[in-house]
């Protein structure tokens, strides 16, 4: 919204600033991490005073997550306010990726709210069914591709673009928006799983958002595509803007779910920022990309689908608890010592996810 004050610029006064990308950026993480400190505790306190009891603990979890009782959820809001306020106020909002991508994010915050609040009213952890929140997910992404499609260059539309062989394009076809659409919910429902313990799941969303951000400035940049050999998507600069909210809003908000967490992200983060990653992915074309710097989801994701399939075929168990951080939770790793490790990972899958950009 700030960027229209450009139309008061002679090109070599203050407002001339509001039209660098950077400048934008830099200012909406400002405002995001405010927004955190200053609206994190009353909320808290709020959701608190709703939700009474907090979130339901499985009964079958973690003995360790007992002592966790009473604890808040929908967190999520927080990071979710942070990053729309300040996506709204410092990103141009005539960029059609802007949109596609809080569509996506206020999309699945949503279904997570519903969720969440399934779960407090009735003090179980039985929120939304699965299948209603799948439907709705999947309506939610076809949206996002097809719109995102449209606005894709027509040498790219319905294209999958592949790292390190940078000329190389794949055409799906009309299996582009089918598989745009497994990435967006498949990338929400990752990081749903991932969300488990006290901080674990933000940083690397964070992080993964970083990456992706970075790579969505470079693609919007004809001369950064031309200097890396990566297929140029006019527009997608602005979602540096909204990485950068989230980034603030994260940062906000991991300052009251460190553990001991005063707070839980909930469904309501855990969807809407997995499927921000998602949009961001399919908006600047790097689907696969989002497989390596989003790889801790990902093992995060197969843990539980191994689990399960193994244990119809055959009664029994692969790990010890899926989630994969809770078999480590059973092993006796102490919760910081997870989630720290496990962030060290998500920030080397972000390196090699960066450094697919100059690979030749």
């Amino acid at each position: 919204m700030l960027y229209w004050l450009t139309l008061l610029s002679d090109g070599g006064d203050f407002f001339n600033l509001f039209r660098y990308i950077t400048f934008r950026a830099g200012m909406a993480f400002a405002t995001a991490l405010i927004f955190g400190f200053v609206f994190g505790q009353p909320l808290i306190n709020v959701l608190r005073k709703r939700q009474g009891k907090g979130q339901p603990i499985r009964d079958d979890g973690p003995e360790g997550h007992f002592s966790k009782a009473g604890t808040p959820t929908m967190g999520g809001l927080l990071i979710v306010g942070a990053l729309l306020f300040s996506t709204l106020l410092w990103a141009r909002l005539d960029n059609a990726f802007v949109w596609i991508v809080l569509f996506v994010t206020m999309g699945f915050g949503l279904i997570g709210f519903a969720d969440d609040y399934a779960k407090v009213s009735k003090q179980n952890t039985n929120g939304v069914p699965g299948k209603v929140r799948l439907g709705l997910g999947f309506l939610i992404a076809l949206i996002a591709s097809v719109w995102a499609s449209y606005y894709h260059p027509a040498e790219l539309t319905n294209q999958l673009a592949l790292p390190v062989f940078k000329n190389t394009l794949i055409n799906l076809g009309y299996f582009f928006i089918p598989f745009a659409m497994i990435v967006i919910v498949g990338s929400a429902n990752a990081v749903n799983l991932t969300d488990g313990l006290d901080g674990l799941a933000i940083m690397p969303v964070m992080i993964a958002a970083g990456t992706l951000g970075v790579i969505a400035y470079a693609v919007g940049r004809v001369d950064f595509t031309e200097y890396l050999e990566v297929h140029y998507v006019p527009g997608t600069g602005e979602i540096l803007i909204f990485v950068m909210g989230l980034i603030g809003g994260g940062l906000g908000f991991l300052w009251y779910n460190a553990p001991p967490a005063a707070v839980f992200m909930g469904d309501t983060g855990s969807l809407a920022l997995g499927g921000a990653l998602g949009a961001i992915a399919v908006s600047t074309k790097h689907e696969i990309v989002l497989a390596i710097v989003g790889g801790l989801f990902v093992v995060e994701a197969l843990s539980v689908i191994i689990q399960v399939l193994y244990f119809k075929r055959t009664g029994k168990r692969v790990f010890l608890m899926a989630p994969i951080h809770h078999h480590y939770e059973k092993k006796g790793w102490a919760e910081p010592q997870i989630v720290i490790r496990f962030w060290i990972i998500a920030l080397i899958l972000a390196m090699i996810g960066l450094a697919t950009l100059k690979v030749r």
